[in-house]
């Protein structure tokens, strides 16, 4: 599957239309047996003006795709049912998990930038770019986006994963961070390492980055080398850290996620498989 994102309204709407709607921060979806699947226009009557908010995402193998947000109970006469993103992995298309993902960033975007944060006037759509306009004084606002790093450090053919306690499940993780003003991804690295677990790293190496609409994170991974220091948990966030080797690994996070991918590469690695 091809998205390509747009931000301009076509001149039709069509009847095949993909619609990612939430109601309070939950996405809109047609339960079919074990999966679930985005509603089409078709799906939406008897009428779409409990609909607001409405937003263009672009196309889905050419398929129009939009967001909004709908009111009240409204749900219920469109058989839809609503469901938490993160529980819809697995149960929903790889594809339309990070398209919703992308819509859900753009309500809560246009939720918390009704109104100018400058002068306080009602906030207009730009019309050439993704973008809210105030009319009175001219601010503008962009989607929000919150660069954190996620880092797997690798000592002695072991990965250092941590417990969060802020998971709601529980499993170990790789550690993750959100970059600060005026900092370089490198220096995040060593910081929130450093901050979090006490040691210190070497040969930071970039690995990849994801979109994580939860709310509005962007992950961008690296790998790294232990350098020093003993394991001293930071009290706040880690509640647990340890180095585990591929055969003693603990519970991880979900394939779809980003520290599951550098995990997985670890493990690959030191299977000989992985450069």
């Amino acid at each position: 599957m091809t998205f390509i994102p747009d931000f301009r309204l076509p001149l039709k709407e069509a009847a095949n239309a993909l619609w990612f709607i939430f109601d309070r921060g939950r996405l809109l979806v047609k339960i079919r047996n074990v999966s679930c699947v985005v509603p089409e226009t078709s799906d939406l009557k008897p009428d779409q003006s409990a609909l607001f908010h409405k937003q263009y995402l672009g196309t889905l193998d050419g398929r129009p795709c939009y967001t909004a947000e709908i009111a009240g109970d409204s749900q219920k006469a469109m058989d839809l049912e609503s469901r938490d993103l993160r529980a819809l992995f697995g149960k929903l298309d790889e594809n339309l998990i990070w398209i919703a993902g992308r819509a859900n960033q753009l309500v809560n975007w246009n939720q918390i930038h009704q109104y100018c944060g400058s002068c306080g006037e009602l906030t207009e759509f730009k019309t050439d770019e993704r973008a809210k306009i105030c009319p009175q004084c001219g601010l503008i606002n962009y989607p929000r986006l919150s660069p954190a790093v996620i880092v797997a450090v690798l000592k002695n053919n072991k990965i250092l994963l941590g417990r969060n306690k802020r998971f709601k499940l529980p499993f170990y993780s790789v550690l993750a961070g959100f970059v600060e003003p005026g900092e370089t991804l490198e220096q995040c690295v060593k910081r929130e390492i450093h901050e979090e677990v006490g040691i210190t790293v070497k040969n930071i190496r970039y690995f990849g980055s994801q979109p994580w609409p939860f709310p509005d994170s962007l992950m961008i991974a690296f790998t790294a080398d232990y350098a020093g220091g003993d394991i001293h948990l930071d009290g706040s966030e880690i509640i647990d850290a340890a180095w585990f080797g591929k055969d003693n690994l603990p519970k991880i996070p979900p394939r779809i996620s980003m520290a599951r991918q550098l995990i997985e590469w670890f493990i690959q690695n030191q299977e000989g498989t992985c450069a």
